[in-house]
């Protein structure tokens, strides 16, 4: 069996090998708790990766700054780009100058700052964009539903004091 697919027998069965495996019983629980936390991310976040690339021919990379330009109409520059989805300009540029290239997004310099530049979704943009958010929206629907809606809500409140919890870097 590969590592990738193997389990490690855990006290209610065969654990998958994940982020979480890294951790023992006798580790701090706030170690733990970050560990799950991660492999949950990883597990959503793997087939979400496949389906938009399988049905969308996109990446996750992709999706999300088509989901910032479409949250602002009139554009965005490329530094707020990079900002919002915490990745060095050059990777905004890079997936920015494929999009234009595929006409679903337009650069224009801007009219008062010479050196920053702004970005908008094409109308062809958005229309995929919509086309695909509204694929993820079921896709991530579907991955939670092993929660009831309670449960649901409360991991979103218990998630929400966390991230109050702790320090902005």
């Amino acid at each position: 069996m590969s590592p990738a697919t193997a389990a490690e027998e855990g006290p209610d069965g065969p654990r998958p090998v994940d982020s979480e495996t890294r951790a023992s019983a006798d580790d701090h629980m706030a170690l733990r708790l970050w560990l799950r936390l991660l492999a949950c991310t990883n597990r959503i976040e793997a087939p979400l990766r496949t389906r938009l690339r399988e049905q969308f021919g996109g990446s996750l990379p992709r999706f999300d700054l088509m989901a910032q330009l479409d949250r602002q109409p009139g554009g965005m520059k490329m530094r707020e780009l990079s900002r919002r989805l915490m990745v060095t300009g050059g990777n905004v540029t890079g997936l920015t100058d494929r999009l234009v290239a595929e006409g679903l997004v337009d650069k224009r310099s801007d009219s008062a700052d010479g050196r920053a530049v702004t970005v908008q979704l094409t109308p062809e943009g958005r229309r995929q964009f919509r086309a695909m958010a509204k694929a993820h929206e079921a896709w991530v629907v579907d991955l939670l539903g092993g929660l009831s809606p309670a449960q649901q809500a409360q991991l979103f409140e218990l998630l929400g004091r966390l991230k109050l919890s702790v320090p902005e870097a």
